[in-house]
C-alpha cells in the first residue's frame, strides 16, 4: 500500500517592536534572566495591557506580503490555560477576527511551482521560557509579552523538501519587510509541523502527529521525513498511529514522544475585556503598506526581464534584500548588468564571506564597482588587472578604480598605433616565426601577440594586440 503524508506548518515569529506587546518592557534578546520584565508582564493586580502600535503595523505587513485578506476591526482574545510559563493564566491571543486570513505563499521545488495556503495570520503575546534540568526548572520571564504572529498553512505540504522551501521562503520574505529577524537559533522563529499519512486516493486525514519547537530549518525537513517512515512502518505492521505531541532528538536524528493527545484542549476561548476592538483606518494601513520594500519575486522579475539574467542568478541576489539593493544601486551607473552580477556573486560574496562581513558593511560602494566593471568591458583593464584594482580598492583608502589604475600603471595601452610599434618590434626580432606563420602554422600568432604584451609590460589591449599582429604578418 502507498500512502500520501499530508503535512501543516504554525510559525511562531518574534516581532522586532522596540518594547514588548501590552507592556513598556523591552524587547530584546540575551539580556539577563529576568530583568526585562515590568507588573504588566508579571500579572500584578490592577495592571493593564496596553497594545504596541507598532505590532500591529508589522502583523499587517506580515499579512500583506503573505497575500492575506486584512480584518480592518481589531479583536483580541484570551486563550485560558494554566502552565508556569503564562503568569495571568491566560494567553492574549487572536481566535475568531485574525488580521489576516486566506493567503498564500508560492514556493519553487525541483523547479515545479507550487502554492501554499495560508490559512490565517494572528497576533498574540509570547509565554516565558522554560529551563529545565535534571530535577528542577528555571524560568525566564524575559520573553514574556514579547509580540508574537502566528502562520498557519492548510495542509497542502507533502513532504520535507516542500516544508523546508517553504519556510526558507517564509524566512526571506519577513526579513526583506524588516519584521522579524527570523532567527531560529534564538527562538524568534519557532516552527511546529502537523504530519499525517492517509492511503493515496483517500480524501479523509489520518490520525496526525504534531512535531513541537523545530529550531533549524534542516531539521524541520529531518524530522518530517523520519516520522513519515515512523508512521509507514506502523499502518504496513497493522497497528495504529496515535494522535500525540513528539519533539526532535538532534543527537539520534528521531523523533520522540513527549506527550499523547486523546482529545483537542478546550481553552475556553473568550472576548479580552481589556482591549476594546479598534476599527483600523483603511488610510492608515495603506500608508502601512506603502512602507513595504519591493519584495523578491518582484525583483526577479525584473533582473530577468529587464536586465537578462537568469533565474538562478536573479534568485541568488535576490536572497538577501541587503544584496539585491546594493545590485540596484550598481545598475544606475553601468548597463553591463551580466557582468556586475558576477562580481557580486564571486568576488564580493567570497570576500564578504571570509571576512565575516555583511554588504552593508562593504567598503566599496556601488558607484565604484560599476566603474571597476566598466573599465573592464570597455578594455581599459583586462580581467585579471581588474581583479588586482579590486584587490587595492579592498586594501587601500582609496577605492576609486580608475585613479587605481592610473596610479598602479594597470591601464591598458588600447592606441593602436603605439601596440603596432610594438608588434613590429616583435616581429623584427623573430624572423623565424614569420616564415612559421607563412608556412601555415597559425598557432605562432599567440606566441607573438604574447609577446608584444610583454613588450607593453602586460598594459596593451589583448584584442588589439591580436588584430595588430595579423595586420603585420600579412605586410611580410
Amino acid at each position: 500500500m502507498k500512502f500520501e503524508t499530508v503535512i501543516g506548518v504554525e510559525i511562531h515569529l518574534e516581532l522586532k517592536t522596540k518594547t514588548k506587546m501590552f507592556s513598556p518592557s523591552p524587547n530584546t534578546f540575551g539580556s539577563r534572566p529576568n530583568t526585562n520584565v515590568s507588573a504588566i508582564d508579571m500579572a500584578f493586580p490592577g495592571t493593564m495591557p496596553r497594545l504596541n502600535k507598532k505590532a500591529v503595523e508589522y502583523a499587517i505587513k506580515a499579512a500583506t506580503i503573505l497575500n492575506c485578506e486584512i480584518d480592518n476591526e481589531l479583536y483580541f482574545d484570551r486563550k485560558n490555560y494554566f502552565y508556569p510559563d503564562l503568569p495571568k493564566g491566560y494567553q492574549i491571543t487572536q481566535d475568531k477576527r485574525p488580521i489576516g486570513k486566506n493567503g498564500y505563499v508560492d514556493i519553487f521545488v525541483d523547479g515545479i511551482k507550487k502554492r501554499i495556503k495560508i490559512v490565517r495570520v494572528h497576533m498574540e503575546e509570547d509565554t516565558a521560557k522554560q529551563l529545565h534540568f535534571d530535577d528542577y526548572t528555571l524560568i525566564d520571564y524575559n520573553r514574556c509579552g514579547v509580540p508574537l504572529i502566528e502562520i498557519v498553512t492548510d495542509a497542502s505540504l507533502r513532504n520535507g523538501k516542500e516544508a523546508a522551501a517553504y519556510l526558507n521562503k517564509l524566512r526571506q520574505l519577513v526579513l526583506y519587510a524588516g519584521i522579524s529577524d527570523a532567527k531560529m537559533e534564538e527562538g524568534s522563529m519557532r516552527c511546529d509541523v502537523n504530519i499525517s499519512l492517509r492511503p493515496e486516493g483517500q480524501e479523509e486525514f489520518g490520525v496526525k502527529t504534531e512535531i513541537k519547537n523545530l529550531n533549524s530549518i534542516s531539521n524541520v525537513e529531518r524530522a518530517i521525513e523520519f516520522e513519515r517512515n515512523r508512521q509507514e512502518q506502523i499502518l504496513l505492521s497493522g497497528g495504529e498511529v496515535i494522535q500525540e505531541t513528539r519533539r526532535f532528538d538532534e543527537a539520534t536524528k528521531e523523533t520522540v514522544l513527549m506527550r499523547t493527545k486523546s482529545d483537542a484542549v478546550d481553552y475556553k476561548y473568550f472576548c479580552e475585556p481589556n482591549i476594546y476592538p479598534l476599527r483600523l483606518d483603511p488610510e492608515w494601513i495603506k500608508r502601512v503598506q506603502s512602507e513595504l520594500p519591493v519584495m523578491p519575486d518582484v525583483r526577479i522579475n525584473k533582473y530577468m526581464d529587464e536586465y537578462g539574467l537568469n533565474d538562478y542568478d536573479a534568485s541568488v541576489l535576490t536572497q538577501v534584500i541587503e544584496i539585491s539593493d546594493y545590485y540596484d544601486e550598481c545598475v544606475k551607473y553601468s548597463k553591463e548588468y551580466k557582468m556586475l552580477a558576477n562580481w557580486i556573486m564571486g568576488d564580493v560574496s567570497a570576500y564578504l564571506n571570509k571576512n565575516s562581513l555583511t554588504i552593508n558593511e562593504f567598503k566599496i560602494r556601488p558607484v565604484d564597482l560599476a566603474e571597476l566593471v566598466e573599465m573592464i568591458a570597455k578594455g581599459d583593464i583586462s580581467s585579471k588587472q581588474g581583479k588586482q584594482v579590486f584587490e587595492l580598492m579592498l586594501n587601500s583608502e582609496e577605492t576609486n578604480p580608475r585613479k587605481i589604475a592610473k596610479e598602479k600603471g594597470l591601464m591598458q595601452i588600447t592606441d593602436i598605433e603605439v601596440i603596432r610599434k610594438l608588434a613590429i618590434e616583435v616581429l623584427d626580432a623573430n624572423p623565424q616565426a614569420i616564415e612559421t606563420y607563412k608556412q601555415g602554422r597559425d598557432n605562432i600568432v599567440g606566441f607573438l601577440v604574447g609577446q608584444t604584451i610583454k613588450k607593453s609590460k602586460g598594459q596593451a589591449n589583448p584584442a588589439l594586440a591580436n588584430q595588430v599582429v595579423r595586420e603585420e604578418l600579412a605586410k611580410r
